[in-house]
């Protein structure tokens, strides 16, 4: 026995020594230096072809790998076209890369899949990361603002984390949503908020995004049927590559708000020369001594901090990233606080030659929400500056209030700006998950076929409070104590196969799939005092069921090419929803687009290194708004409206939910006319858009004929709405050299619409849907939508004006001529919508320093300055005083004209949305490490006619909004 293992032992040993002398024998070390037109490309990837052995290149670009004797690298980088070299008998390389930004061999992700630029079909838009906005970005949607013709990104005013209002084309409804579809790494999301937070897409840490693409034409769009008719933006996150090597980035970004401008108002002193000249003795009586600024009183500095760090590398074949991220954003408006903690996770494992790829991705944030009481932006240009800001009573919390004769609250009055935001606790805590595993398998015994499935989860969570003491002067008597609570939850599977052949000079990829998609609901909200107690009217136990909907699809597309220059796209998907009654749950949405390059045919050969004519038609749909049950006959307790006596008890009772068993989904079918093109130096390139939407059976709500026991107004499908725009894109390069490159974008699109139908048969009694509630009075509506004009247009009446220039108060055209002035008189005018939208980027790179900023404008938007309109009388009531406009002092009025169409002003701009000068510091740190560094100002200027606040909000119309700071950020990224 001994004997035998000294054999196997000696044997173990020979077969070791000439197995590592024959792997020594067939290895070899290649080096070699990466480089593009401007120099050295650090952190490229270098793979051994069919292998994991793999290598990525310094700061100076080099790298060394020992490889087989027959060895092909594979050279990738994000930004640049993968290249395949083979070695040969060669051991020293010079490779260098060429910028993929422009090519035609960039891959653009679609629905369900990717596909490379040049055979795209419809109108689809992608930015990558290197292209984003940039500084102090806390909601996904920002990256993006002036970047993409057609897509307007409207702030949804300064708050933390409150980000924007997304219209892509204009939008396609009146009482539906108008917000697009969002795709997070293959997961749609519900468009419906999440409460406790300023904007869902807050909980998506925006340094975890590589890029952002945009489903804007039917075309493009139709593969997600009943949800697309608002467009589709996809988002997709950062991933760790095959063969990649640790890389660890760190990046912070600091930086500090304050308000750009204030809204102007009188001075203390001002005011008190008003009432001096024009208020009667009780008016002046109330005059105080001080020159109390509230403006600057409620606003401040706010600093903000935004860490990152993250992991990415591939160990064999698992590919990683993994990050933690922690934002602290303060808002100027005191108390408002934003604190997002996220992490994500993407592990991206390969197997079988990659025939089997598996994507798993996590997305967590846990975000803490300080929400301030934004009523203190009105009181601010409100209260009397001539009174103090504390007192000496003890009261309210020390602050000045109104009082009445008997030395009570003034109820009537407005309040301490200062009281209302510190004696006001409104706190949230909102946890947000989003896992999904993609699975991937390339059949072995047919490569060509693909299977995919996709399962995911989304999760969210919500905590709040709302608590104000009772002694504050804008308390109940015992105070309030409200608690909600929320949880949503949505679950998708998604399955499809995939089948991709090259046959002759054809080239075949059909696609089908089959999706299931459920969404949860309930929430609580608890309203009491202080004391616990709830107390009548003034508090109240308020619970949400369940609500839950499911959506099934089937779905499919076929791409067709021929000789790589005839192009055809043919997409259908049937969606069943479970929000409409049976015979209306099911509906098919196609769609179909052809393509020509023509530079193939040697159309434009000389100058255009691509040329490409395309033209598409579809229907989409819109099921956001139907609301869960508005198609179902349901019964719902009745609370304290729907009560029977039984004796001397009144016993709650259910009663029937209005519903409309014919409601069925909005649609909007578009046709798209396009040409693409590209030079041939690849230094100018870009796309011509035109396109005709038509939106019908939009979502409306009617009003049910006296006697209905369950409602006044019912949902139901009523109206047409016409949408024609034209877009222009133009990516430039006009400088590239070895030291300077100059990049240069412009984007410009032209938007109109017309309401063609509202009402299910002819009214001509009927004059529109009145929209758009103002401030200054119960119910009063400032707009109009009716046949013939552009959706929410303003309806007015028509000022008269005195020799000298100056309005007439209560003076208005008769419109109509017939002797007198009531409604009958008053005409539409202007729009909010802008007619022409535009973005300029611009990117200056020279060698270590970089300089870049963003352009954003539109033309031909109106705002109605309702901060003028309702601030005009200096005493309403005769009990306390008010600060009054400024404007007031032009108009000589005393009384509101809320109607009156002085109040609309041309609100066209030119936003410098963002500033930024970079340094790269590596040669600082002899290259042992990538480091930058960058200065960003955020909100620059702005140039408009307007003399509100800021000519952009959206709806048109201005009343005290969370002004926009202007942000000054110092930002470093380093890469280890």
């Amino acid at each position: 026995m001994k004997k035998l293992n000294l054999i196997l032992r000696r044997a173990a040993i020979l077969l070791f020594t000439l197995f590592s002398f024959t792997a020594w024998s067939q290895t070899r070390t290649v080096t070699g230096v990466v480089k593009d037109a401007t120099g050295p490309i650090p952190s490229v990837s270098i793979l051994e072809k069919g292998t994991t052995n793999g290598a990525i290149t310094d700061l100076d670009g080099k790298f060394s790998l020992a490889v087989g004797s027959n060895a092909t690298l594979i050279i990738s980088f994000v930004g640049y076209t993968t290249q395949e070299v083979a070695i040969g008998t060669q051991n020293v390389f010079n490779i260098t890369l060429l910028e993929d930004s422009k090519t035609l061999g960039e891959v653009v992700v679609v629905g369900y899949g990717t596909q490379k630029k040049k055979d795209l079909t419809g109108s689809i838009v992608s930015i990558s990361e290197r292209n984003f906005q940039k500084g102090n970005i806390a909601s996904a949607e920002q990256l993006i603002a002036g970047k993409v013709a057609g897509v307007v990104i409207t702030p949804n005013g300064g708050a933390p984390g409150s980000g924007g209002t997304i219209r892509i084309r204009g939008g396609s409804s009146l009482n539906g949503t108008n917000d697009p579809l969002i795709v997070i790494d293959g997961v749609p999301l519900a468009t419906s908020g999440i409460g406790g937070v300023a904007n869902p897409l807050s909980l998506i840490n925006p340094n975890d995004i590589e890029s952002i693409t945009v489903l804007k034409d039917a075309s493009a769009a139709a593969i997600y049927g009943s949800r697309a008719s608002n467009g589709v933006l996809m988002i997709v996150t950062k991933k760790g590559k095959k063969g990649d090597k640790l890389n660890v980035n760190f990046s912070s970004v600091l930086s500090s708000a304050q308000a750009a401008n204030f809204l102007p108002v009188l001075t203390g002193d001002e005011l008190r020369s008003l009432v001096g000249s024009k208020g009667n003795v009780t008016e002046k009586s109330f005059l105080g001594k001080e020159n109390t600024n509230w403006q600057e009183q409620i606003y401040r500095s706010a600093f903000s901090h935004d860490e990152n760090l993250s992991f990415t590398g591939s160990v064999n074949i698992l590919p990683y990233r993994v990050s933690l991220g922690y934002l602290d954003q303060n808002g100027i408006l005191l108390g408002s606080n934003l604190k997002r903690t996220s992490a994500s996770v993407n592990l991206s494992p390969r197997f079988f030659d990659d025939h089997l790829k598996i994507d798993v991705s996590y997305k967590g944030a846990y975000n803490k929400s300080f929400f301030a009481d934004e009523g203190a932006i009105g009181a601010a240009v409100t209260f009397d500056p001539t009174q103090p800001i504390r007192t000496d009573k003890g009261r309210f919390q020390g602050y000045y209030e109104w009082l009445d004769n008997s030395g009570k609250l003034n109820t009537l009055a407005g309040k301490n700006p200062l009281g209302l935001l510190n004696s006001r606790e409104d706190v949230s805590d909102v946890n947000r998950h989003i896992a999904n595993a993609i699975i991937d398998y390339k059949f072995h015994f047919l490569p060509d076929l693909r299977a995919n499935f996709n399962i995911a989860i989304d999760q969210a969570n919500t905590e709040g409070y709302v608590k104000k003491d009772s002694t504050a002067g804008s308390g109940f008597p015992f105070g309030t104590n409200n608690v909600y609570t929320q949880a949503r939850t949505n679950k998708t599977f998604e399955g499809y196969l995939n089948y991709a052949k090259k046959i002759n000079n054809f080239d075949f990829d059909v696609m089908g799939g089959y999706g299931y998609q459920d969404f949860y609901y309930k929430g609580v909200n608890d309203f009491k005092g202080m004391d616990g107690v709830v107390r009548g009217d003034t508090a109240r136990f308020f619970t949400i069921p369940l609500e839950q909907s499911t959506l099934i699809s089937f779905f499919g597309r076929a791409k067709i090419g021929f000789k790589d220059r005839y192009l055809a796209t043919f997409t259908v998907r049937n969606d069943g929803s479970s929000r409409l009654a049976p015979g209306y749950k099911w509906i098919t949405y196609p769609a179909a687009a052809l393509a020509w390059r023509m530079s193939e045919d040697g159309i434009g050969k000389g100058l255009f290194s691509d040329l490409k004519l395309r033209v598409g038609y579809g229907i989409t749909g819109q099921q956001e708004g139907i609301g869960f049950y508005n198609g179902l006959k349901l019964f719902a307790p009745g609370g304290t409206t729907a009560q029977y006596p039984f004796g001397t008890e009144y016993i709650s009772v259910l009663r029937p939910n209005g519903f409309n068993e014919t409601l069925t989904w909005q649609q909007t079918a578009t046709t798209n006319f396009a040409i693409d093109f590209t030079t041939k130096n690849e230094r100018v390139s870009g796309s011509i858009d035109y396109y005709m939407r038509k939106s019908s059976k939009l979502l409306s709500i009617v009003n049910v004929p006296a006697g209905a026991n369950f409602t006044n107004e019912l949902l139901t499908n009523i109206g047409e709405l016409d949408i024609n725009g034209v877009e222009l894109t133009l990516n430039t390069t006009p400088v590239k050299s070895e030291n300077l490159t100059w990049d240069a974008n412009f984007v410009l699109a032209y938007n109109t619409n017309k309401i063609t139908k509202l009402t299910l048969v002819e009214d001509p009694n009927f004059k529109g849907l009145e929209v758009g509630g103002i401030a200054g009075g119960v119910g009063n509506k400032i707009q109009l939508n009716t046949i013939g004009s552009p959706r929410n247009s303003f309806n007015l009446y028509k000022q008269v004006y005195a020799e000298n220039g100056k309005p007439i108060e209560g003076v208005y055209v008769d419109k109509n001529g017939d002797g007198k002035i009531n409604s009958d008189d008053k005409y539409l005018y202007e729009q909010p919508d802008a007619t022409y939208t535009l973005g300029f980027t611009s990117n200056l790179s020279y060698r270590n320093f970089n300089f870049g900023f963003v352009l954003r404008g539109s033309v031909g938007n109106y705002m109605y300055n309702n901060v003028y309109s309702n601030n005009i009388q200096f005493s309403p009531s005769g009990s306390y005083l008010n600060n009054v406009s400024p404007n007031v002092l032009e108009t000589g009025f005393r009384n509101g004209q809320l109607f009156s169409d002085y109040y609309m002003q041309n609100a066209s701009f030119l936003k410098m949305d963002n500033l930024s000068i970079g340094y790269n510091l590596s040669s600082l740190f002899k290259n042992k490490f990538r480091a930058q560094l960058s200065a960003i100002v955020q909100n620059v200027f702005t140039i408009t006619k307007y003399t509100g606040i800021d000519p952009e909000i959206n709806g048109g119309i201005d009343n005290n909004i969370y002004l926009r700071p202007r942000t000054i950020s110092l930002g470093i990224n380093v890469n280890f």
